[in-house]
């Protein structure tokens, strides 16, 4: 395979702030500490984060003609991600949001659609964008172009061609469920958040809810917790819940996304489900740690120094 990661689906600009309190009224200002840009998304946030752990990448997906899309395309290739998959257009901006951290972790957002919405993979490309040992979908439910038919036909040639496939979401309620059915039956791994999959669900226990995802194809399912860590269950039987680690968080943007690439990263080394998860969990404690999406990551080998090295949170 000629990439060892290739990521599909949601980029987006970010303009992030922390820690933010209130809109001012009328034409105020409200004085903040940090200020920063990023390359986001449950696609883009993963294929940076991969490229910095020392994977070969490949990103696919959509951007403007714009300030914003010139910036991104930029900020992918200082990593080394290979963006020659990336489509550019010209009556679609690049999909943007600003995103301002309170100090109790939440983040409100303001987010334009752009281009997420509008690139379509035909299947002439499918050989190319699928040439990696681990495939990522990421962002199923935003992707208003590919969702559904696109997006399955793409996956099902991805795991033809024997990659490792692993699928990510942008879930608000059932109304979603349609797009991640169509693509759980070529899925290896699920991987949305807690709260992503009781939208589509509409259950609280987390093994019902992975045996509605089994029930519709995918052979693991493996749940971001937040501060509660990260559970995992599989086809074989095979179940655990992973804690998180102890730190200090500052913003908590993108660790689902970096997530999925640790997880991807565990995968390609060799290592079992529960050192995958537990590496993943690394990635998303080091990304919470500085503000913007992929911050505090610099290599897979300090990424497993800080696994071997942090506590993690009791209970």
């Amino acid at each position: 395979m000629r990439y060892d990661y290739a990521s599909a689906g949601f980029y987006t600009f970010d303009c992030l702030g922390w820690p933010f309190s209130a809109v001012p009224d009328g034409g105020g200002t409200n004085f903040i500490r940090d200020i920063t840009l990023a390359v986001s998304g449950a696609a883009g946030t993963a294929v940076i984060a991969a490229a910095k752990l020392g994977l070969s990448t490949l990103a696919i997906g959509g951007y403007g003609r714009d300030m914003t899309g010139d910036w991104s395309v930029a900020w992918l290739e200082k990593f080394g991600v290979n963006t020659s998959a990336l489509q550019r257009f010209d009556d679609v901006p690049t999909s943007s949001s600003i995103v301002l951290t309170r100090e109790d972790g939440s983040r409100p957002a303001l987010h334009l659609k752009g281009a997420t919405g509008a690139f379509v993979v035909p299947p002439e490309e499918f050989d190319r964008v699928t040439d990696a040992r681990v495939f990522h979908l990421g962002g199923v439910g935003l992707m208003d172009a590919m969702d559904g038919a696109r997006n399955a036909a793409l996956m099902k040639h991805a795991k033809s061609r024997g990659a490792v496939t692993t699928v990510d979401v942008f879930a608000g309620s059932a109304d979603d469920m349609p797009d991640v059915a169509a693509v759980l039956p070529f899925t290896d791994y699920f991987i949305p958040s807690v709260e992503e999959a009781r939208a589509l669900t509409g259950l609280e226990d987390l093994d019902a809810m992975a045996e509605v995802f089994f029930g519709l194809g995918a052979g693991a399912c493996v749940f971001t917790l937040g501060g509660e860590g990260a559970w995992y269950r599989d086809r074989s039987g095979l179940s655990f819940r992973i804690p998180a680690f102890a730190i200090d968080v500052i913003c908590t943007c993108g660790c689902g996304d970096v997530f999925n690439a640790g997880f991807a990263a565990g995968v390609l080394k060799g290592m079992s489900p529960q050192d995958s998860v537990r590496l993943a969990q690394a990635c998303s404690a080091l990304n919470a740690t500085g503000l913007g999406s992929q911050a505090g990551i610099v290599s897979l080998e300090a990424t497993l120094d800080f696994m071997r090295k942090t506590p993690v949170r009791e209970g």
